[in-house]
């Protein structure tokens, strides 16, 4: 049986500050918890119905608590619970020790909505995008509606937070340095733009960043400034809004369709900067 203890501070884990305090989230579900003792990420404990333990392989370092569905529901974050919720460590990523010269990886700038950044997770999980760059304004990877949005993909995608104009700062430098003061080439860094070339007829490198931009407020001035490669994704739509222009699309869907353009496999020849 649940005690009261046991109740509020898995609760409390719904707030950011606290799982801050005590480095650790939750994650909940058949589909996810799985996942995650399958990884790299630390579960520390587990709140489960009878069936869900009898037919998982757990860690016997892992404390595991059976709850009936009444129980697991004073837990849950979710309208529906589902059989199990894990109690995990907050993984950290060393984020200097990433080579990002020969990978693709997707930069968020302020992302607020937890279902799009988990499900963007989830995306870079698809076309193989180990890191994603968040500045620090994006909403908490961590978050229980992001963890879900993410279907398991959280355990795989290292996340990291950081000024976005002080990382692309320090990895330029870091380039620089590398190439002997010469100016990095073939390192580009792709902004979703309105403005930006047609991305179905714009030749893709197989590495560089791709920034995303915030719901409704796009790009940010200060970081507009590194993109070397505007790209955008035209609407074919005949339907107008009020003010004369098709609505733009959802952040999450605009980052599945720019993956998978850039994953076609299209050669770039030209230098960036």
């Amino acid at each position: 049986m649940l005690s009261k203890n046991q109740i509020k501070f898995v609760n409390s884990l719904k707030q950011k500050k606290n799982r801050t305090e005590h480095n650790l989230f939750i994650a909940e579900g058949i589909k996810i918890v799985p996942e995650l003792l399958l990884s790299k990420i630390k579960v520390k404990q587990i709140f489960a119905s009878s069936d869900f333990l009898n037919i998982t392989n757990i860690d016997k370092d892992i404390e595991c608590i059976e709850v009936k569905l009444n129980e697991l529901e004073r837990l849950s974050a979710l309208i529906t619970p589902n059989e199990v919720l894990a109690v995990c460590e907050i993984p950290e990523y060393e984020l200097n020790n990433v080579d990002f010269n020969d990978k693709l990886t997707l930069v968020l700038d302020n992302i607020q909505d937890p279902g799009n950044l988990g499900t963007i997770i989830r995306i870079a999980d698809w076309f193989g995008i180990e890191n994603i760059i968040c500045s620090n304004e994006t909403a908490d990877a961590f978050n229980p509606k992001v963890v879900q949005a993410t279907m398991g993909s959280i355990a795989r995608i290292k996340v990291h937070y950081i000024g976005l104009a002080e990382f692309f700062e320090n990895y330029q430098k870091s380039y620089s340095n590398k190439s002997a003061g010469r100016k990095p080439e073939g390192i580009h860094i792709y902004g979703a733009l309105i403005d930006g070339e047609n991305i179905y007829n714009s030749p893709l490198a197989s590495n560089g960043f791709i920034i995303i931009g915030n719901e409704s407020k796009g790009i940010s001035n200060d970081i507009i400034s590194y993109v070397t490669d505007k790209i955008s994704i035209p609407s074919f739509s005949h339907s107008k809004s009020a003010d004369g222009k098709a609505e733009s699309l959802n952040a999450a869907i605009a980052a599945s369709i720019i993956c998978s353009e850039f994953r076609r496999g299209r050669s770039l020849n030209t230098n960036a900067y």
